[in-house]
């Protein structure tokens, strides 16, 4: 082929690699100014010393995503270097890595050149990162990375096989969700879990969830037997109970809200949302009484209110302790029995450090060693989260879970995935492990049939540390389907890394055009 068939790179310009070693220059000194100023107001509260290295990093990764990088990777690719998109757990030592490299191509000055980390200062994040998964979620063997979790429906129990099963298919984390079933039910569950550990000579780590301030539908009246209501209705959602329409009210359903303190706050144009957002409708006045709300968007064929269902108030900020008195009371059990506890509706360091009190309070040496997992479920959680990863990492082991059911409907369906993605950037930062969580693979464990979406959904769960799934009747299925998933792409991905094993396409296409080359 002649050179006219051939797309020729232009040289870079000795002054243009120049220009950019000074601008990444540039970018070091204020991401190390910055990231310090950042780190010593968090450094004087930090207990935990395995923590300080993971806090001064995420100080470092918050700096430098403070600026538009995007110049910048164009830039840096054509050379052959890092365009600084895998930085997370590692953010200086992957920056000094670049630079020492365009330094020696610009022919900086020895005495001004960076030096190349080490490599065990380059992959200490991950180490770290690791580390603080098996403390939360168990040790794990070098070819699956991301544990699986998993919800026990009331039935496990009294069925211990139920229990048996999903331990040997490959559930790592027992999930018990203490806004359902009570005490016994709980213990029933517990005996069964250690009792199928013995027989299987495998260990399984508890997971106990707190309920929370969970606002629901409390009442329901209609005027007749129809409860439906359609784009355009009226609603009228009352403080308190009531046993009769409120005076003056012509509109087809009342609601009651089973916290009246959202009142305190609500205000006209706030959307409130119903049943995870299947009907949204916006507050246009507010009275003694209650508040009328217009239905703004609902099914064709209408929506059925029932008590129960959830409400939501994404725009109305809501004071409420994310600790109720029952959530107290199954501290006591969860102290006693879990490995680590799951905290709802946490918004900012503030929540954490009243969980951490109390338990504090009920057993101060225990408070040390068991793991605190957020569940990032609202936008304030989003908003506030490197703040609330250093006020519990700093004094416990911590995780997160991404609870991608309440959060799209807190924050948007439009805007889920993107949250998504910071979460995850920035809990790999902290070396804070993550749990993929909301509907992962839920028609397979309904139905026994998955579809091609949560497949893929599945598949990308494998950037997490953990995953969990739902109760149903063919959750043993979905938890080996899982295991099966987990296991191949760990093989080609490892968090936002590719991992470049060798790949039969390719292996098979050399072979038929007769290059010689071996299937590995």
């Amino acid at each position: 082929m002649g050179k006219e068939g051939i797309i020729m790179m232009q040289p870079v310009s000795s002054d243009s690699l120049r220009t950019l070693y000074d601008t990444l220059l540039q970018l070091r000194v204020s991401v190390l100014n910055n990231g310090i100023s950042v780190y010593n107001v968090w450094k004087q509260d930090i207990e935990r010393g395995t923590f300080q290295f993971s806090a001064l990093n995420l100080a470092f990764y918050l700096a430098i995503r403070c600026h538009d990088l995007r110049a910048l990777q164009r830039q840096l690719l054509p050379l052959g270097l890092s365009s600084l998109g895998r930085s997370e757990a590692r953010t200086m030592p992957n920056l000094d890595a670049v630079m020492a490299s365009l330094g020696r191509i610009c022919h900086v000055k020895d005495s001004e050149l960076i030096p190349y980390p080490s490599r065990r200062r380059f992959f200490y994040g991950n180490r770290l990162l690791r580390r603080n998964a098996e403390l939360i979620f168990g040790s794990q063997p070098a070819d699956q990375y991301t544990k699986i979790m998993v919800t026990m429906p009331t039935e496990a129990a009294a069925d211990y096989q139920i229990v048996h099963d999903l331990i040997a298919s490959g559930m790592n984390v027992v999930r018990i969700n203490c806004a359902h079933d009570d005490r016994d039910i709980w213990e029933g569950i517990l005996r069964n879990v250690h009792r199928a550990e013995r027989k299987l000579d495998r260990h399984c780590r508890v997971y106990m969830d707190l309920g929370g301030p969970k606002i629901r539908v409390s009442q329901v009246l209609v005027p007749g037997d129809e409860s439906r209501v359609y784009g355009g209705d009226s609603l009228f959602l009352v403080r308190r109970k009531i046993s009769a329409y409120p005076r003056k009210y012509t509109g087809n359903v009342v609601i009651s809200c089973s916290i009246p303190q959202v009142f305190d706050h609500l205000k006209v144009g706030d959307p409130v949302l119903i049943d995870d957002g299947k009907l949204r409708c916006v507050v246009t006045e507010i009275v003694s009484q209650g508040a009328y709300l217009q239905v703004v968007t609902a099914r064709e064929k209408g929506f059925n209110l029932k008590n129960k269902k959830s409400l939501n108030f994404p725009d109305t900020p809501l004071e409420l302790s994310p600790l109720t008195k029952k959530d107290l009371k199954d501290l006591d059990f969860i102290m006693k029995n879990a490995d680590a506890v799951g905290y709802s509706f946490v918004r900012n360091r503030e929540d954490v450090n009243l969980l951490q009190q109390e338990m504090r309070k009920r057993d101060p040496e225990k408070a040390r060693r068991i793991a605190i997992i957020a569940k990032i479920e609202t936008r304030d959680s989003v908003h506030n989260l490197p703040e609330i990863i250093v006020q519990a990492a700093s004094h416990n082991p911590f995780g997160v879970m991404i609870a991608r059911g309440d959060l799209a409907v807190e924050a948007g369906y439009d805007r889920l995935a993107e949250l998504q993605e910071e979460i995850l950037w920035i809990c790999e930062a902290a070396h804070v492990p993550v749990i993929w969580a909301t509907q992962v693979l839920e028609n397979l464990v309904k139905t026994g049939i998955p579809s091609r979406a949560e497949i893929t959904d599945a598949a990308m769960s494998e950037r997490a540390e953990c995953v969990m799934l739902n109760k149903g009747p063919y959750i043993v299925k979905a938890v080996a389907a899982l295991v099966d998933i987990l296991h191949r792409m760990t093989r080609h991905q490892f968090k936002k890394s590719p991992q470049l094993e060798e790949l039969h396409i390719a292996l098979d296409t050399m072979e038929k055009y007769g290059t010689g080359q071996a299937k590995g």
